[in-house]
C-alpha cells in the first residue's frame, strides 16, 4: 500500500513538471522571418571591437543599383561580387556609426547569400558582414547610428538594428529582439546599450547552455540511455532497485561524473589550454558514446558503475560544448563568465532532461514490460548512434536527424514524456492491484568478504 501512494505521489509530481515544462516552452518566442521590404542591421559589439552585418534585400539592391542578380544562387551571387565596389560604396553612404556627432570608418567583407529555416522567410536578402575602425578605444555604451538604404528611391522602405552579440551587456546570438527601427522620418538613432556587468553575461550565457541541450539530440539521448539502469541493479541480471531514494542516488553518481566530466574539458577548451580535435572526430566520438552505453545496458561492461562511462565519454561532450564559445573574441574575464554560464545552463538544460525522464523510468521498473523496453530502446539508441557515427566520420546522410530531430524537439518531446509517465503510472497500478510488482532486489553487489583461513590469528 505504501509503495503505491509513492507512485501514486511520484506520478502527481512527474505531471506537475511536465505541464510546467510544457508552460515554459510555449512561452519561447520564435525569430521573426525578413518580410522582403526592410534591411537589417546587426551589431557584435566588444570592448574594444564593434562589427556587424547588413542583411539587404536583394530585390532592392537590383532595382536602386541594377545588378541583373538573377537565376541560380551562382549567378546571383557572381552577380552581386561583380558589383562589389558600388554596393559597398552605396551601403557605406547609408550607413554612419560611432559615438554622437561622429563616423567610424567601415570595412566591408565579401558578400554571402541569405538563407532562412524558417519556410515563411524570404531568401532573397544579401549579407555584407563589416568592421568598423574604432580607433583602438574602448566603444562607448551610447552610440549614434544612422541606416537609411532604399529610403529615398523607394517609398515606404525602413530598417531594423538588432543588438546580435553584446557580451558585456548580456546580449549573445539575439537573432529577433529588435533595438530599434529606422524609417524615412527618423533615420538616426541613439542606441544605449546600458549597463555593463558579470551577471549579465553569466544569465545571457546559461540561456544557451539550456538551448544547446535543449537542440542538441545526441546529449539527451546520452543522457537517457545512462538513466535506463539508474532504477536497476546489476546481480547476475538487471533487477528493480529497492525504493526511490537508492534510484536517485545512482543517477546522482550518473549525473554527477558526467558534469565533473564534461566541465573539465569544455572549460579547457573555451580558455584555449587544451587543444580541440575535429569537430568531425569529437561528434563521432559523442555518437559512439550512446551505443557503448546502451551496449552496457544490454551486457554491462562496468555493472553498477555506469557513472565510469559518464565519465569517461563526458570527456568528450565536453569538447563538443567547447565548440560553443571556439573563437570567443572578447576579454579573457568575459570568457570566464560565459564559460560558467554555459556550464551552468547545460547542467539546467541536463536536470531537465533526468527530471521529466526518471519518474516514468522509476514507476515502470517492477513491471514485467520494464525489461523489453530496456532492450528495445537500448537497442534502438545504439542503432541511431552508429548511424550518426556514419554520418559523421564519413560525411555521407542517411537521414538518421530527419526522424529523431522531431521526437526530441520542444515541446513536442514534453507530450511524448507526460504519454510514458501517464502510461507507467498507469501500468504500475494495474500490476500493484494485481500483486504482479516484480520483487526489488534487497542484496549488496559488494563481493563478499574472504573467509578466515582456519587457525589464523
Amino acid at each position: 500500500m505504501n509503495n503505491r501512494r509513492a507512485s501514486s505521489r511520484l506520478a502527481a509530481v512527474a505531471a506537475a513538471l511536465v505541464l510546467l515544462a510544457v508552460t515554459l516552452a510555449g512561452g519561447a518566442s520564435p525569430a521573426a522571418a525578413h518580410s522582403g521590404n526592410q534591411s537589417y542591421l546587426y551589431l557584435d559589439i566588444t570592448d574594444r571591437e564593434l562589427a556587424g552585418r547588413i542583411e539587404a534585400p536583394l530585390r532592392d539592391l537590383n532595382e536602386v543599383l541594377g545588378l541583373g542578380a538573377e537565376g541560380s544562387d551562382a549567378d546571383v551571387l557572381a552577380a552581386v561580387t561583380a558589383a562589389t565596389d558600388r554596393v559597398n560604396a552605396y551601403l557605406d553612404e547609408h550607413l554612419d556609426i560611432g559615438p554622437e556627432g561622429t563616423s567610424w570608418p567601415i570595412t566591408f567583407e565579401p558578400a554571402e547569400l541569405f538563407y532562412s529555416d524558417l519556410p515563411e522567410a524570404d531568401d532573397n536578402y544579401i549579407i555584407y558582414r563589416f568592421t568598423a575602425d574604432v580607433g583602438g578605444a574602448t566603444v562607448p555604451r551610447d552610440l549614434e547610428v544612422r541606416f537609411d538604404p532604399f529610403f529615398d528611391e523607394i517609398e515606404g522602405r525602413d530598417a531594423l538594428l538588432l543588438i546580435g552579440n553584446d557580451w558585456a551587456g548580456g546580449v549573445i546570438e539575439n537573432g529577433h529582439e529588435v533595438s530599434t527601427t529606422f524609417d524615412a522620418g527618423s533615420r538616426t538613432q541613439v542606441i544605449d546599450l546600458g549597463d555593463t556587468g558579470w551577471y549579465k553575461t553569466v544569465t545571457a550565457s546559461a540561456k544557451l547552455g539550456v538551448n544547446h541541450i535543449r537542440t542538441g539530440p545526441d546529449h539527451i539521448l546520452f543522457v537517457l540511455v545512462l538513466l535506463l539502469p539508474s532504477v536497476l541493479v546489476f546481480a547476475t541480471a538487471w533487477r528493480p532497485t529497492p525504493s526511490f531514494g537508492s534510484s536517485l542516488w545512482r543517477v546522482l553518481k550518473v549525473v554527477t561524473m558526467f558534469t565533473v566530466a564534461h566541465s573539465i574539458t569544455f572549460t579547457l577548451a573555451g580558455l584555449d589550454i587544451l587543444p580541440l580535435p575535429s569537430p568531425r572526430i569529437v561528434e563521432s566520438i559523442i555518437a559512439i558514446s550512446i551505443a557503448a552505453a546502451a551496449l552496457h545496458n544490454l551486457r554491462p561492461l562496468a555493472p553498477n558503475k555506469e557513472w565510469l562511462i559518464a565519465f569517461s565519454f563526458g570527456l568528450f561532450h565536453g569538447m563538443g560544448f567547447a565548440g560553443l564559445v571556439e573563437g570567443l573574441d572578447v576579454p579573457r574575464s568575459t570568457q570566464l563568465f560565459s564559460l560558467l554560464g554555459r556550464n551552468i545552463g547545460i547542467e539546467i538544460g541536463q536536470a531537465a532532461v533526468v527530471l521529466l525522464l526518471f519518474p516514468g523510468l522509476f514507476l515502470l521498473r517492477r513491471t514485467r514490460y520494464f525489461k523489453g523496453f530496456f532492450s528495445a530502446l537500448s537497442v534502438l539508441l545504439a542503432a541511431i548512434s552508429v548511424g550518426w557515427m556514419i554520418e559523421r566520420l564519413f560525411i555521407v546522410e542517411l537521414g538518421v536527424s530527419s526522424w529523431v530531430d522531431p521526437v526530441v524537439e520542444m515541446p513536442r518531446a514534453l507530450i511524448f514524456v507526460a504519454l510514458f509517465t501517464a502510461i507507467a503510472a498507469a501500468l504500475n497500478w494495474v500490476e500493484g492491484n494485481n500483486d504482479r510488482l516484480l520483487p526489488v532486489f534487497e542484496g549488496t553487489t559488494e563481493a563478499p568478504a574472504a573467509e578466515p583461513v582456519a587457525g589464523a590469528v
